[in-house]
């Protein structure tokens, strides 16, 4: 039994990871929220040029499509470990991520909008 990995603690942490593995979590979470929010804006920008003009309800049905499948992929981004962690009775650790997440997202939030108005001034 050479080759066997030590389990992970109850946290979902590595004995070596601790708080830096909630940030490396975080960060690749938010990256994800943030790509996933890039896709869904390119394509509600370019819905027409892509499927053509919507009409009648088909619009209004592939819209609402579109807003519960993003509901339910960034809540996993954002939520999806976070909770599993505190079912798991890691309910320190599961705020910590949260927070960790909501900070990250909130940085590349600012930094997009100040790109854009850096871009407007020019």
């Amino acid at each position: 039994m050479l080759n066997e990995e030590k389990p992970a603690s109850p946290a979902g942490r590595s004995a070596s990871g601790g708080k830096n593995s909630l940030w490396k979590t975080a960060i690749v979470n938010s990256i994800g929220t943030a790509v996933y929010i890039a896709l869904v804006a390119y394509l509600m920008t370019n819905g027409n040029q892509i499927f053509g003009q919507a009409n009648g309800v088909l619009g209004g049905v592939g819209i609402l499509l579109l807003f519960t499948l993003s509901a339910l992929i960034v809540g996993s981004l954002v939520l999806g470990k976070p909770l599993m962690l505190y079912l798991d009775g890691s309910k320190k650790e599961a705020v910590k991520l949260l927070l960790y997440t909501m900070i990250i997202l909130a940085v590349i939030t600012v930094i997009f909008l100040g790109i854009l108005a850096l871009l407007a001034l020019l």
